[in-house]
């Protein structure tokens, strides 16, 4: 089959090049717009004398590169919206327009500005171009000489057809072609004089050495020449500081760097540009590896660390303990999608078709790819700096951590022991990173993208690895407290408190515990104008809600592992349990009597909490960082303590809380007959003041649900999320789902083992205890659980039915008709454990008032 040879719409080119193919991708170096202008103007001629299909890509700053003409399509694109919603919109736009479409590409030089590396544009050029290619198209690119690494130049010519440079010497001008694709000549290869329609190649080597000699001089130095422009930004930060240059300039550089290293939000950008100084985030470049954005997690622990270490009204630097985190750029994991081949599949995951089907493809894939060698040189050095000290490499996503979107709990966190062979450790390191961008795909991460119109927006991933805080103690290693600070209570379960003085979730050991909810284990939770005072009344209560286990990690075992809290009484743990607990003499006597001596601690850390220093500085810290967001702040923390037992505070993290706060006073009835009552509590809810219109009632009967095998069990939940979907709507079907124990629970004993996407319709949901089968709730604020209610705007509520605070009218809901079978009749053999109830006929509504803590679910 003969080759369609199609015009440059310049003769003498046509005769260098053989033509242009179908498939062809032109890249031009010139030194100015107007040189790559002169070159586009001819072939649009041609192109449209030949009625092909012309569409030109508009994104430059520079002038338009085609005048107004109904027969050319113009898409004007906004880089500065990042790299992937820019490739996307490209992608999209040529599928849309089909096969042998001729395009025209603004100069690529210019995203520099927006993306502020190479590296990038290289990236850009690899997934789009081969994609133009299987489409038959021609495209016209541009690059301007000098601005770009060698690299680049390099990544860019191995993937295009044609790439030609323009050269101009002593008022001459010169074609010189360096590739073309498929094509050769005696002469093709050599620089053609242009003199009008003529183009002349340079035969003899006297006036080539003469041209490229003189082109060679007037270039940028080779080092320059070979440094990406992110490092060149960085460069003349670094001179700005050597100078000590105007504050104005040095300001002018701060946001700068800041819109291409620290994020896009603008409340969060505010703040950073307030607080951080040109030296500030040249420390942050010297400890990343790879460019763009350290992500919302990095950010976050910074700022929160530099507002603490300015406060004027405060010196914390003594109660403070140091960071040596290292950052992954978020572009690493859009260059490990490239690298591995992989970006046509993730174009696909953007479709409505392929957000789930593709994703599960490409989450597979993610975790066995390959990294580049610049890549994985950063990743050794970064390895070999901490050594054989535990570390977490820690998510950091763009969009996580930010005012609304927290993201929490949603990408992975792993803990690295680092305990075995450097050759050992690396490999786990890969195996972890790998792990946290594939978490970027899981279904609940995309569930909660999706549901917060977030589905289509830029979404980088990048990494904070941070040594893990803590000390050995023998063959362990954690710290000795951990925990979740929050500004603002939405869950006080005491009228006299105040929701403004905050809380905190604190455990012994890693912070595991305070943030994800645990089988069978309870933190502390902390209001931090209360401490003394405890959500449950008694001493039996205390210890049935108290911490049990220890998350730590195992230097032996090189493990993430959890201790029964008896096993690290040892005195060479050296851990002042008696600060932090109490002894449980019952259980002690009971143990002496059946001959066992043995030491038995309850976690209270009321010592601690009362003993009037810590509880205030932690209250003030938290206040610090409010009233500097001028906004309620969420904290993750480590503290360990010197010598003197003072403080040493690790802000491992520093997010805006979502919460919904007080809202409107709701007035709750008093003179309600007791057969119009489904439920009422006095506390144990979440989220607020409510008063919500029910229209469907969906509630796991605790009796049949214990009697279940395990995987019966897990069967339940997938069915619960099924409900989710078909039937649960917070605007049109508001739906409270109640269920005994806790939901989303990763062990079925304790609960419903739902995830967060197959309970992301609900409008409440409500967990019951039931005491005879060991079904707890967990009242879990300040938790990853709660942060997902919160976000999705969940009301949350516990239900004690043994408590005489509560009233559960069980008998009124077993009378309802089941509506199970009907709208699922392939789920029916579950109909005695899930009960579905349409009751918006009934009038059921459910209200709370936080000011009171009234709860309660009546109907008319």
């Amino acid at each position: 089959m003969t080759q369609q040879h199609i015009s440059t719409g310049l003769v003498g080119l046509d005769k260098i090049l053989d033509g242009l193919r179908l498939g062809d991708n032109v890249v031009w170096k010139v030194d100015s717009i107007d040189n790559y202008r002169n070159f586009v103007g001819p072939f649009v001629a041609a192109a449209l004398a030949d009625n092909r299909k012309l569409i030109y890509l508009r994104f430059g700053q520079h002038e338009p590169l085609l005048a107004d003409d109904p027969r050319i399509t113009v898409f004007n694109l906004d880089a500065t919206e990042g790299f992937e919603p820019f490739a996307h919109r490209i992608h999209t736009i040529a599928t849309e327009q089909g096969r042998e479409a001729f395009y025209v590409f603004d100069c690529l030089s210019d995203l520099l500005s927006a993306w502020a590396n190479d590296h990038m544009i290289a990236n850009f050029f690899q997934v789009t171009c081969p994609y133009l290619f299987e489409l038959d198209t021609i495209a016209y690119f541009a690059l301007i000489r000098d601005r770009h690494a060698l690299k680049t130049i390099s990544r860019i010519r191995e993937t295009t057809q044609l790439l030609l440079e323009l050269l101009s010497n002593d008022g001459h001008s010169y074609i010189h072609p360096l590739k073309v694709w498929e094509r050769h000549s005696p002469t093709m290869f050599l620089p053609h004089l242009l003199d009008g329609d003529t183009f002349t190649p340079l035969a003899n080597s006297y006036d080539a050495t003469n041209l490229l000699t003189a082109i060679h001089s007037r270039s940028a130095e080779i080092s320059q020449r070979q440094l990406d422009h992110w490092h060149r930004l960085f460069l003349q930060a670094q001179t700005l500081c050597d100078l000590n240059a105007a504050p104005a300039e040095q300001a002018q550089m701060v946001e700068h760097l800041s819109r291409h290293l620290l994020g896009r939000e603008q409340r969060i950008l505010a703040l950073t540009c307030a607080h951080f100084g040109l030296e500030d985030l040249l420390n942050i470049k010297s400890r990343m590896i790879g460019t763009g954005y350290i992500g919302g997690k990095a950010v976050g622990m910074l700022l929160a660390r530099k507002i603490l270490e300015t406060d004027p009204d405060f010196d914390w630097l003594p109660y403070l303990e140091g960071h040596d985190s290292f950052f992954v750029g978020s572009n690493v994991f859009y260059s490990y999608i490239v690298h591995n081949g992989w970006w046509p599949l993730f174009m696909q995951q953007k479709t409505a078709a392929g957000y789930f089907v593709a994703a599960a493809e490409l989450r597979e894939k993610m975790l066995q790819g390959e990294f580049p060698d610049v890549i994985r040189e950063g990743f050794h050095s970064l390895l070999e700096y901490y050594g054989q000290y535990p570390i977490i490499v820690r998510s950091s996503s763009l969009l996580e951590d930010g005012f609304g979107n927290a993201f929490a709990g949603k990408y992975e966190s792993i803990f690295c022991p680092n305990q075995t062979s450097p050759e050992e450790r690396y490999i786990a390191f890969e195996a972890a990173v790998r792990q946290i961008f594939a978490s970027t795909l899981s279904e609940d991460a995309l569930t909660y993208r999706q549901q917060r119109g977030l589905d289509q927006q830029d979404e980088q991933m990048g990494l904070l690895v941070q040594r893990v805080s803590g000390s050995y103690r023998d063959h362990y290693y954690f710290p000795e407290l951990a925990g979740v600070g929050v500004s603002y209570n939405t869950f006080v379960w005491d009228k006299e408190m105040d929701p403004k003085a905050g809380m905190m979730r604190l455990v012994l050991g890693l912070g595991t515990r305070a943030v994800d909810r645990v089988e069978g284990d309870y933190p502390r939770i902390v209001a931090l104008d209360a401490p003394a005072k405890q959500p449950h009344k008694g001493f039996a209560d205390t210890r049935r809600f108290a911490q049990r286990e220890v998350d730590l990690v195992d230097v032996n075992s090189n493990s993430l592992r959890t201790v029964p809290l008896h096993l690290l009484t040892d005195a060479s743990l050296r851990l002042p349990l008696e600060l932090y607990g109490v002894l449980d003499q019952e259980t002690m006597q009971r143990l002496l009597e059946r001959g066992r001596r043995e030491k038995l601690w309850i976690l209270t850390f009321d010592n601690l909490l009362t003993d009037g220093f810590f509880t205030p500085l932690m209250q003030r810290l938290l206040k610090r960082l409010e009233s500097t967001y001028n906004y309620p702040v969420d904290i993750e923390f480590t503290i360990n303590f010197d010598s003197k037992r003072s403080p040493r505070i690790n802000v491992v993290q520093c997010r805006p809380l979502q919460t919904k706060g007080q809202q409107k006073r709701v007035e709750i009835p008093s003179d309600l007959a007791a057969e119009r009552i489904a439920f009422s509590s006095e506390g144990n809810f979440m989220g607020g003041n409510i008063s919500q219109p029910l229209a469907w009632l969906i509630w796991v009967d605790p009796i049949t649900y214990t009697r279940l095998p395990l995987q019966q069990k897990f069967e339940v939940a997938r069915l619960i999320g099924r409900l989710n979907k078909r039937i649960a709507d917070r605007k049109n079907n508001p739906t409270l789902l109640l269920g005994p124990g806790r939901w989303g629970t990763s062990t079925p004993s304790l609960g419903v083992p739902i995830s967060f996407s197959e309970i992301s319709n609900v409008a409440a949901i409500g967990e019951v205890a039931f005491t005879s089968g060991d079904l707890m709730p967990e009242l879990s604020y300040g938790s990853h659980f709660f942060q997902d209610l919160v976000e999705a705007d969940i009301f949350y509520l516990a239900l004690f039915p043994d408590s005489p605070e509560c009233t559960f009218n069980e008998t009124w809901m077993r009378s309802l008709p089941n509506a199970l079978e009907g709208l699922m009749p392939a789920s029916s053999s579950y109909k005695n454990v899930v009960k579905v109830n349409k009751v918006s006929d009934l009038g059921l509504i459910l209200a709370a008032d936080i000011v009171t803590q009234q709860l309660i679910c009546y109907h008319k």
